[in-house]
């Protein structure tokens, strides 16, 4: 499809999702080869009428240089008079040229000889000669939708049909940000200089994304599970999705789904798998089926990652200060490097946690590197991708870009740090709305 068309599409997508009836386009669009019945079928049951609308219209921008004049006379004939009229006044008069015709070979049909039944025993005696009829291929006539009918390999799944979360309430949801900054000195753990950077980074990263973001400082471990447990207990229902982001110090604890703590500035810290708990299915009702992000700027863990040698035109890697500091404390899940009060949290295990995505700053077990100044090379990095591709890349597509540039710092020349993430969702996410 020509850009100025998807462009129509996009500036027009809260009407037509709004407005189209889906089932009255099905058989035309089948019938001028716009969608296949693969494609008909699963709009179909991608949900609801403005479900199917929104898949429709995705699904369309996919298609050939017809498929938006083919589009505008399927709402014309459905009596959809006021969509085709609201799409036609966005571009020049479409003129639609017929599909010029394929020229196809017929076989030569020659006249049987008439006979007698006297002469049937004779005529199966002769050898009558057989002229072999030629078949036209079942092949369908080639048309310029060719290019993008063209039957894919069995077992993939075609990007475009791909079910995205729904990302059109205004606003989007709730964003809370935790960001523990100062620590107490009993806590034995050093002050994050450069936090703050962060936390305004994100603040107004989501702000921009339509989110309502609230950020609190410096809580101890009761603190932020209450803020948390408050975030559970609110109305979710009219939003499409929350963002939970903790930028904090953390260690590797013992867990069975996700790793990691994050600690509160009185040195008392909160499981990432009990960070999560509070939003799920069961104590959250009304985000069930919604997208529950989790962003970590924490360590993972005290050890520290030196990489490995690669050829040079594999990767450059920039070479960071020498202000860069670690979110670790250097404990495992070993008896003897545990203070008295890092226990496990014996919370008990919830259902499983669908519709959870939780992004780590790095990869279990090892530290995360903070420049005092700029902050941290995870949030820095995340902050400009977001920035430079929410408006046309899904959530997951970002953060392997994420995880990529962050891996190529060094810190001191030396040090490496790989981000990852746990995804339990179930379908794209994109921030901004995609037509």
């Amino acid at each position: 499809m020509d850009e100025k068309h998807k462009k129509i599409l996009q500036c027009n997508r809260t009407s037509l999702v709004r407005d189209l009836e889906p089932s009255d386009l099905y058989d035309g669009l089948l019938e001028k080869g716009v969608f296949t019945q693969d494609m008909i079928d699963e709009i179909k049951g991608s949900g609801t009428r403005r479900d199917q609308a929104r898949q429709l219209v995705r699904d369309l921008e996919t298609r050939g240089s017809r498929a938006f004049p083919l589009f505008l006379q399927c709402l014309q004939e459905a009596g959809q008079q006021s969509l085709a009229e609201l799409l036609r006044n966005g571009i020049p008069t479409v003129h639609l040229q017929p599909a010029a015709p394929t020229q196809v070979d017929r076989p030569v049909v020659k006249p049987l000889p008439v006979t007698s039944p006297m002469d049937v025993d004779k005529q199966r005696k002769d050898n009558v000669p057989v002229h072999p009829i030629q078949r036209p291929g079942t092949t369908p006539t080639p048309s310029p939708e060719r290019e993008s009918m063209r039957p894919r390999p069995p077992g993939r799944v075609r990007r475009d049909s791909i079910q995205s979360y729904k990302m059109d309430a205004s606003p989007r949801g709730h964003c809370l940000i935790i960001n523990n900054v100062e620590f107490e000195p009993r806590s034995e753990l050093s002050n994050r200089k450069g936090s703050n950077v962060d936390c305004h980074k994100l603040e107004r990263r989501f702000e921009s994304l339509n989110f309502l973001v609230e950020v609190r400082t410096n809580l101890k471990q009761r603190q932020m599970k209450h803020e948390l447990s408050a975030l559970s207990k609110k109305d979710h229902s009219q939003y499409d999705c929350c963002v939970v982001i903790m930028l904090s110090h953390g260690a590797e604890v013992s867990h069975n789904r996700f790793p990691g703590a994050v600690y509160g500035v009185d040195g008392q810290y909160v499981s990432v798998q009990h960070i999560t708990n509070y939003l799920n299915g069961q104590h959250c009702p009304s985000l069930q089926g919604k997208p529950k992000l989790f962003f970590i700027q924490a360590c993972g863990g005290g050890e520290r990652d030196t990489g490995f040698e690669v050829s040079p035109d594999e990767v450059e890697p920039p070479v960071l200060g020498a202000d860069d500091q670690t979110d670790a404390i250097p404990t495992s899940s070993s008896s003897d490097s545990l203070s008295t009060s890092d226990e496990p949290d014996a919370r008990a295990t919830l259902p499983t946690p669908s519709d959870i995505l939780v992004s780590y700053s790095t990869f279990p077990g090892y530290v995360s590197w903070r420049d005092t100044e700029s902050g941290s090379w995870y949030v820095k990095t995340m902050d400009r991708i977001l920035e430079e591709n929410a408006a046309t890349d899904d959530l997951v597509t970002m953060l392997m870009m994420v995880n990529n540039e962050v891996s190529q710092n060094s810190a001191k020349g030396l040090y490496k740090q790989m981000p990852g993430s746990f995804n339990f969702l179930r379908k794209l996410l994109y921030f901004q709305t995609q037509a």
